[in-house]
């Protein structure tokens, strides 16, 4: 620096060295108007950030090619900032090129209802879960055997080493008893009732 200008041609050379703390220097003294520059072609103010990052990381990677024109580097900045925009023209059209080749979506089904359908057995089995679990164990056996895997009276009477009539029975009263105990959980369970 000399006086209260900046000799950003000396900065430049140091930033050449690779001195990252000179590089800060343009980039605090040249970056509002890159982004100006950058907001006027773009007229947005995120996609004017973007563009004014890329051209200094421009900046920073090329640094032995920037050129110093009467006494400052702001000219290949803005030159550069041209530059960036047209790129950034040019992948947005793309992008929305590929984006229109695309097949147009298919409308997703409304998947509401299967949600509560879900989340109504899960309270039911969980109601069902705890309500089995306070039952004896024989009933416990009977409906495991006869309702939950689906055995015959005969394999189960056979299973348990009991007789079919007695598989029968007891199968009707663990029955009853699994509704009442579901039933004084939440009598909307079994009925399906809203809540």
């Amino acid at each position: 620096m000399r006086g209260s200008l900046l000799d950003e041609p000396d900065v430049l050379e140091r930033v050449r060295a690779d001195d990252a703390d000179a590089f800060g220097v343009l980039f605090d003294l040249h970056h509002d108007r890159v982004f100006r520059q950058a907001l006027r072609l773009t007229a947005s103010v995120h996609d004017a950030e973007d563009i004014t990052a890329v051209v200094f990381l421009e900046a920073w990677r090329r640094r032995d090619a920037m050129r110093v024109v009467n006494g400052s580097v702001v000219g290949w900045l803005l030159v550069t900032t041209n530059n960036v925009f047209r790129n950034h023209l040019r992948s947005s059209r793309r992008y929305r090129a590929a984006l229109a080749a695309l097949p147009a979506p298919e409308p997703a089904p409304d998947h509401a209802g299967t949600v509560d359908d879900r989340l109504d057995g899960d309270a039911r089995r969980g109601a069902v879960r705890a309500a089995l679990a306070q039952l004896p164990r024989r009933d416990q056996d009977i409906l495991t055997l006869c309702v939950l895997e689906d055995f015959s009276t005969a394999a189960a009477a056979e299973a348990l080493g009991i007789a079919a009539g007695t598989v029968k029975s007891r199968l009707s009263r663990a029955k009853a008893k699994l509704s009442a105990l579901v039933q004084e959980q939440d009598p909307t369970i079994m009925t399906g009732g809203a809540r």
